[in-house]
């Protein structure tokens, strides 16, 4: 008998996909990212993960996202090895373990109650690694985070699941907390309502999932989060279907990702986003 999950709410529960993604990417003969504690942590719960029904494309997409923020945090942390790293949504993501900082390097895991509750009890815990039990969306969940050393904060799969307020929000507090650093998120570009139409209808329960939770239409322009905080400079836009990674994607999927990078509106549908404020 694994541990419950019944008292998570539809939100939180929203963290299995890409937990339930990266593990099945681990168990592949050629892994993209290799998080074999997102596997050991599956292992752990009581939860119908297959019944999610979590396609090929997104275990590829989910996975190569995931270790391009970590490639950004390690190289951060190289630069600045006194840094804080703050996870936005950290939810059951193991990524302290993959990027195995120094211990002069401080973890923050921010994430709602319940899914928080959950995550002390699956991942092991580090010296380092702190969790901060809070919605983004509260104006001191930064509070237990230490505001005068260089910074680096992720999101992997949140922001689609935020109002635009409530984003513009997380923003404003970052570049007013913080005095200095870079943030950096995985990226839909703009979602038209026939993507949206998709993720209601379609029949496997991620999607629907996912469909009934989106909250942000998202932009096209990497430049319109400059516009919620004034300290916001964009330094990277990376499309995942130009990385190197894509080469370990299956055949057809991986030219159909390659296809999809020559134009600028299909390549930026799955994109790394960073700016330094």
């Amino acid at each position: 008998m694994g541990i419950a999950t019944t008292g998570l709410t539809p939100v939180e529960e929203t963290a299995f996909l890409t937990l339930y993604a990266r593990a099945l990417d681990s168990r592949w003969a050629r892994p993209i990212l290799g998080d074999t504690m997102a596997d050991e942590t599956v292992g752990q719960l009581e939860y119908d993960f297959a019944g999610l029904g979590v396609q090929t494309s997104v275990v590829c997409q989910s996975a190569l996202r995931a270790k391009m923020l970590d490639d950004r945090v390690r190289a951060f942390v190289a630069d600045h090895p006194d840094a804080v790293v703050v996870d936005l949504g950290g939810g059951l993501d193991s990524g302290v373990h993959r990027v195995s900082p120094p211990a002069t390097v401080d973890w923050y895991s921010v994430d709602l109650p319940g899914i928080s509750e959950l995550r002390d009890r699956v991942i092991p815990p580090l010296p380092q690694a702190h969790t901060v039990a809070a919605s983004l969306a509260d104006p001191d969940w930064t509070d237990p985070i230490p505001s005068d050393r260089p910074t680096i904060l992720v999101a992997d799969g949140l922001f689609a699941f935020l109002a635009e307020p409530v984003i513009a929000g997380i923003f404003r507090k970052i570049t007013d907390h913080f005095e200095s650093g870079d943030v950096a998120f995985n990226d839909y570009g703009r979602i038209g309502w026939m993507s949206r139409a998709a993720l209601k209808f379609f029949p496997a329960k991620m999607f629907k999932d996912v469909g009934s939770q989106w909250g942000y239409p998202g932009f096209k322009d990497a430049h319109h989060p400059e516009t919620w905080a004034p300290r916001l400079h964009l330094v990277e836009e990376a499309s995942l279907t130009g990385q190197p990674e894509v080469d370990l994607f299956p055949g057809m999927l991986r030219i159909a990702t390659r296809v999809s990078g020559l134009s600028k509106a299909t390549a930026r549908k799955a994109r790394i986003l960073r700016y330094r404020f």
